[in-house]
């Protein structure tokens, strides 16, 4: 009995420590790509800001949280509920490093110099010049942070923690997840309008 529980628990230990190292692995992966499309490692200004409010600021993604962050915590809710609904069967484990290979792998396609012009069509987002990699590397933790709320809380909370972010946001920057995905598919000139002021 004592060998069973040892066994099992050394496979478990195992298995979080190889979760650990590939998602080291993957986020390593993130800021070398960054690195190379030539996205700069902090923000231009020279500092660091623990929050960027200010949306048409030069500092907007390139320091460590923004309005933007709450997007890729939803994010996390997101790919935990899609995972868990089409892959019950599959672990923890697993499912958290296919979420980050999702979100790294679209923080490395917005910084590319196609949907950087492609967001600068935005009313918002003139003036955006892509992530700084320690902004884009805070985006994955906030994704993740969002996954393991989404594993800890009953759905309707996260599902009502989705709708309170999209809300505020909406409110407070009239932008949004909803409203950037909108945006970025089609420019519709109500919502161009609205967002730049009129």
């Amino acid at each position: 009995m004592a060998c069973v529980i040892t066994t099992t628990t050394m496979t478990h230990t195992t298995l979080i420590k190889r979760t650990l190292i590939i998602g080291a692995g993957l986020v390593a992966l993130q800021a070398f790509v960054l690195f190379m499309l030539g996205q700069p490692a902090i923000c231009a200004c020279g500092y660091i800001k623990l929050w960027e409010a200010d949306i048409l600021s030069s500092g907007m993604s390139q320091h460590l949280f923004d309005w933007y962050t709450f997007s890729h915590i939803i994010h996390g809710f997101i790919f935990y509920g899609v995972l868990k609904l089409f892959f019950p069967r599959m672990s923890m484990g697993t499912r958290l490093l296919l979420a980050m290979g999702l979100e790294i792998g679209w923080e490395i396609a917005e910084n590319t110099p196609w949907v950087i012009n492609a967001y600068r069509e935005q009313a918002l987002a003139q003036g955006y010049v892509g992530d700084s990699i320690l902004n884009s590397l805070l985006d994955t933790v906030s994704m993740i942070i969002g996954f393991f709320l989404a594993f800890r809380l009953p759905v309707w909370l996260t599902v009502f923690l989705a709708v309170l972010f999209e809300v505020s946001v909406g409110f407070m920057i009239r932008d949004n997840l909803t409203l950037n995905i909108l945006n970025f598919i089609y420019q519709f000139d109500v919502i161009h309008r609205w967002q730049s002021g009129g």
